[in-house]
């Protein structure tokens, strides 16, 4: 593969990884509208991604002959399923700007990770937009981490690294397809949340289902398939530093739908943060070229 090729390649991966954190942004907000039990809301939309990607596999099934290893498989979908539900039940038990601003020290597991398991040694430029992406993000929510549970702030935490660990799991997929992870993934979301939604049975009304279809579908079922296809044509440390810019985008639907404006601090840390993030994928493409 030519410099040109691998260029073009890698910068479609990010525009992949880009497009499904444009999706997730969109879930914190829709999770706070919905009353509904967290476990209930994971495994309601999980059920119809399943649904959806089931039938695109179907459609569209992958090559002959292609397999995926069975850790990474199983691994990939387990971490995927416990993120799901994390992070959903932190959104109900703290601010979202908590949730996000702990999960997204994801990036960090990601780069440890990925070296150990899938020995992706993260450059000069991941460390260095480690750390502004982590004084951005601090800047961007300043107070936030104060008024939060402690409860939802350590599932917080706990979802970051499940996040950052279903990345490398599913970067060690990329001769598969990483596709099968995301619907294994869904699949066990949807059957565990199963006695929850006995024990608290969902209210179905056009202001509830809607919102659980989109989330299903759009929001979490065609990001899936966007992230399986950008993180084959990109290291799983670049892939989370692109997807961070799912918390900068999170407090812009907030300002949208209920007006809440973001402070200057909060604009600060975003500038900070997307500034990493271009200036990282920019290194490494120009990396790429040179080999």
């Amino acid at each position: 593969m030519n410099s040109g090729t691998s260029r073009r390649q890698q910068l479609i991966g990010q525009l992949a990884v880009f497009s499904a954190a444009f999706l997730w942004s969109t879930s914190g907000l829709f999770i706070k509208l919905l009353d509904w039990h967290p476990i209930v809301i994971s495994g309601s939309r999980s059920f119809f991604a399943f649904v959806f990607l089931l039938i695109v596999r179907l459609i569209s099934p992958p090559p002959k002959g292609r397999k995926n290893p069975s850790f990474p498989l199983w691994a990939c979908a387990i971490a995927f399923a416990f993120t799901i539900y994390t992070y959903v039940t932190a959104n109900k038990l703290t601010a979202a700007a908590n949730v996000i601003l702990l999960q997204y020290s994801a990036p960090v597991w990601a780069a440890l990770l990925g070296w150990w398991l899938a020995k992706e040694k993260p450059h000069w430029e991941h460390w260095l937009a480690l750390f502004f992406v982590m004084g951005g993000l601090l800047l961007f929510f300043r107070g936030g981490l104060d008024s939060g549970a402690l409860t939802g702030n350590t599932l917080s935490i706990i979802s970051g690294v499940l996040l950052g660990a279903h990345t490398v799991f599913l970067r060690m997929m990329k001769d598969g397809d990483p596709r099968d992870a995301m619907l294994l993934a869904h699949l066990i979301t949807a059957v565990l949340s199963v006695p929850f939604i006995i024990l608290y049975p969902p209210t179905l009304t056009t202001s509830t289902v809607l919102p659980i279809l989109y989330m299903g579908i759009i929001q979490m079922g065609l990001a899936s398939l966007l992230l399986a296809y950008g993180i084959k044509r990109t290291t799983a440390i670049q892939a989370m530093l692109t997807a961070i810019i799912d918390p900068i985008l999170n407090p812009v639907w907030v300002m949208v739908v209920i007006g809440e404006k973001p402070s200057l601090s909060a604009l600060a840390g975003g500038a900070i943060i997307i500034t990493a993030v271009v200036a990282s994928s920019i290194i490494g493409m120009r990396r790429v070229e040179k080999t």
